[in-house]
């Protein structure tokens, strides 16, 4: 399986010079917890809702900073066509909860801890589903064996 095959597609970004207050109103219409910040030419950086609560509402900071003094960057990225592999390696090896997506260097979705997790509960959803079926069948189709006490 494929990252394309789990992302979150199109991605949500904004532009370096857009405000944090901007970027958080569009995570909170679009019930997201990051966007990706983009210019014309490439991926910037990203910004997540955790980022605005510790650097903006922790921080201090003024809410129409700019997100480029904001965001994370460079930001960790995995590639379309990778195999799922390549980012629960990413995920474990640096602990964030989100990566952008790219295809041929530019930002085409997101791929996130939570998309893991639902993907592998469905794969033991699959497998149980059958074992479960069975060992319903079983228990209806013959009584079980009587105990006899020495």
């Amino acid at each position: 399986m494929r990252v394309s095959d789990l992302m979150i597609s199109p991605p949500v970004t904004v532009a370096p010079d857009s405000t944090a207050a901007e970027a958080a109103r569009l995570m909170a219409d679009r019930a997201i917890g990051c966007v990706l910040v983009a210019d014309s030419r490439a991926l910037l950086g990203v910004l997540t809702d955790r980022d605005l609560v510790v650097r903006v509402l922790a921080g201090d900071a003024d809410p129409h900073r700019s997100v480029a003094r904001l965001m994370s960057a460079p930001p960790l990225t995995v590639d379309a066509d990778d195999e799922l592999t390549a980012a629960y390696r990413a995920f474990r090896r640096t602990g964030v909860r989100r990566l952008p997506v790219l295809r041929d260097g530019e930002p085409v979705g997101v791929i996130t801890v939570d998309d893991l997790f639902l993907d592998v509960l469905q794969h033991l959803a699959d497998l149980l589903g059958p074992v479960s079926r069975s060992t319903l069948h079983d228990e209806t189709a013959a009584p079980p064996p009587e105990r006899t006490t020495p």
